[in-house]
């Protein structure tokens, strides 16, 4: 039974998810669709019945009357997709995909398989997240995440919703943002003669800021009463942190409105911690995060990532508006609204943003302006907190917490609360680490340590005794381990287990180098951008070396190379800030050498023009491949554990088509060792 559902489900959604992405259409960012994980809404991907085929009678149609003419239906003015758009498209089908590929591996009882197109998809999913972060206002991706989700949680066994927004943040965002004002009240007004401080930020006092203004102090004065209690623990810190790294310490407030000041905060589309970073970004800027642990939430290291990264965003930009905008929006997406107003200036764009980046600056402003005259605004001159200070001890890889809590005699949720990037039960495996304690309690812990029973120290692997309802790949999300590692650790295991099973289970390994304790780990304590980890090269891949030109940033020789700018950051350990002269490595598919070849020498005009042209959906590649010099060579390829068709066509630079033309197949469907002929030119 189990299994015609799921084959029933492959056909589903192989047939849907077109028409799917025909119904939605673009999004222009004025509404967002929250995606609800626990459940697939199926009717979303219904094909709508035309007008013609219903009876006159029907209430769809009121106030037709029997034997009237319906006339020529008029569909609505649709404006053409640009790149952005293009590319989500794109990108999202090839999700599809891979969840579709993922249903068909459990059809066929593998679930190796079927977790690695998963893994591929959520990995597909997070890059597009992290290349758009705009994106999470399009209702398609939205689609997508709870789709996805939905069979990953069916995968994995978790009963629990995932990653349901945490803070109290985002309903707030969810009703600010909104553009409507059906909370506004007549009696609502602000203070006249508002004090502006003196600020290197500007603070400018507007229609939006106002807005916003009244929101925080008569909609949600609460909520702001918070804040500033959360404020009195966590602004000392963090002024000193941002006066360290050479930024406007009035740039604390954002996050008021990032998190509300809370470093557990997480919003659905997995931004974690007080400064809301999403994976790619941590890492830039050297937080570690694993199964373990997760430096994002820690107040004092993603604060200090934090003021580097606005201070990288201000080198290039030169204006604290536009570098808060691109803290919160891709850089793409703030040229494409630039380039809309014709000027380069947060106001003269606000129009052409999306709303949430259209909110963010004047909620900025807004927080920054009460929080520094709290009185002004009906708010208390000071709250009682005691500023954020801790005392550190460095303890054993795997110490239960509850056991460290209970020798330094506090509680467990104290000790969870001065280390939230704390994810599980004990400490990360590894080297020693830098345990946060209150003042006072370090001490304590030091005198009994050495009388925690050793049998509640943790190892690195451990047994699980299968219950009833149990399969690999909830065991294996329960440990933060795969299916994969399942089998490798444990010898003639079966995808069929039974209650009472012992199944031997490898614990996941933590971060590899040392752990500090005030500083984000993977970085140097020099205040330089961080060093980043350095990204592979792709498979069937071929290095160019570019030399960048005046008027070159990474996004225009990502375009110009068709990869991604997070790519070639990776592969030169560098950040968004070039200069004339620097090399850069690019990787690009093998066979295509000779046209990418050209591109170092190409002056900039030429380069946007070809860029132009493919935007416009011509193959600029195929073209010089066909018109080159020579015929094609057919080559033979043996496919390779998870190669797909796709992949395939695009490290030799042909298309899908040409490749199933080439090959006689009438699907995408190809096995590990198969052969494939495949022309390329000399």
């Amino acid at each position: 039974m189990q299994k015609t559902i799921l084959t029933a489900l492959v056909l589903f959604l192989t047939a849907s998810w077109t028409p799917l992405a025909a119904q939605n259409g673009s999004d222009d960012g004025s509404h967002t669709h929250e995606p609800q994980a626990d459940t697939l809404d199926l009717d979303l991907l219904a094909v709508p019945i035309q007008k013609q085929l219903l009876p006159l009678t029907n209430p769809m149609l009121s106030g037709i009357a029997a034997g009237d003419s319906l006339g020529p239906e008029t569909p609505p003015e649709r404006r053409p997709l640009d790149d952005f758009q293009k590319d989500v498209m794109v990108r999202v089908a090839d999700i599809y995909r891979m969840q579709v590929n993922a249903i068909d591996a459990q059809v066929n009882d593998n679930p190796l398989e079927a977790e690695e197109q998963l893994t591929r998809a959520l990995n597909s999913m997070q890059g597009l997240l992290e290349d758009y972060p705009e994106v999470q206002d399009d209702r398609r991706f939205a689609e997508l995440y709870r789709s996805l989700m939905t069979e990953y949680r069916s995968f994995y066994g978790i009963e629990e919703p995932a990653n349901e927004a945490e803070g109290e943040i985002f309903a707030i965002q969810d009703e600010l943002f909104s553009g409507e004002d059906d909370w506004m009240n007549d009696s609502y007004s602000l203070p006249e003669d508002i004090t502006t401080p003196r600020t290197e930020v500007p603070l400018v006092q507007n229609e939006q800021v106002n807005r916003t203004l009244l929101y925080y102090t008569m909609r949600v004065p609460e909520v702001m009463e918070t804040w500033l209690e959360r404020s009195e623990k966590y602004f000392p810190m963090m002024r000193r942190i941002f006066r360290e790294e050479g930024v406007p310490t009035e740039l604390v407030h954002l996050a008021m409105i990032e998190s509300g000041l809370n470093p557990n905060a997480r919003s659905w589309a997995a931004a974690v911690g007080m400064w809301q970073f999403i994976g790619a970004t941590g890492r830039m800027y050297g937080l570690e995060a694993n199964w373990w642990m997760d430096e994002r939430r820690d107040p004092e290291k993603a604060t200090r990532a934090a003021a580097r990264h606005l201070r990288d965003l201000h080198n290039i930009w030169g204006d604290w508006h536009l570098a808060m905008a691109n803290y919160n929006i891709s850089p793409r997406g703030l040229k494409r609204a630039i380039r809309a107003a014709g000027e380069e200036d947060y106001w003269a764009a606000y129009p052409f943003l999306p709303r949430e980046t259209r909110n963010y600056v004047p909620g900025f402003i807004a927080a920054t302006m009460v929080a520094m005259n709290p009185t002004e605004f009906g708010f208390q001159e000071e709250y009682e907190g005691e500023p954020y200070d801790y005392e550190v001890m460095e303890v054993d890889p795997l110490m239960p917490l509850e056991a460290l809590a209970e020798a330094a005699g506090i509680t467990t949720e104290q000790l969870e609360e001065y280390n939230p990037e704390l994810l599980r039960w004990a400490t990360p495996p590894g080297r020693k680490y830098p345990l946060k304690l209150p003042v006072g309690a370090r001490q304590t812990l030091a005198s009994n340590y050495d009388q925690i029973p050793q049998e509640e120290r943790s190892r690195n692997v451990t047994m699980h005794t299968v219950s009833r309802g149990e399969n690999l790949g909830y065991i294996a999300n329960r440990y933060g381990t795969t299916v994969r590692s399942l089998f490798e650790t444990n010898e003639n295991l079966s995808s069929t287990i039974h209650p009472g099973q012992k199944i031997v289970v490898p614990l996941p390994p933590g971060g590899s180098g040392e752990i500090a304790a005030n500083r984000p780990s993977n970085q140097g304590r020099s205040s330089a951008p961080s060093t980043r980890q350095q990204r592979s090269a792709p498979a069937n891949s071929a290095a160019m070396n570019y030399t960048v030109k005046s008027g070159d940033t990474i996004g225009h020789i990502a375009e110009w190379y068709d990869v991604r700018s997070f790519e070639i950051r990776g592969w030169n350990n560098t950040s968004n800030t070039i200069h004339v002269g620097q090399d850069l490595t690019v990787y690009v598919p093998e066979g295509q050498q000779a046209y990418y070849r050209q591109v170092n020498s190409m002056s900039y005009d030429r380069k946007q023009q070809i860029e132009r042209e493919q935007r416009s959906g011509t193959n600029v590649v195929q073209a010089y491949m066909d018109s080159s010099e020579g015929e094609a060579e057919t080559i033979r390829y043996q496919v390779k554990a998870n190669d797909t068709l796709s992949e395939i066509a695009i490290n030799f630079g042909i298309s899908v088509d040409q490749l199933k033309r080439l090959n006689n197949l009438s699907g995408n469907r190809i096995f590990e060792g198969q052969t494939l002929r495949i022309n390329q030119p000399n």
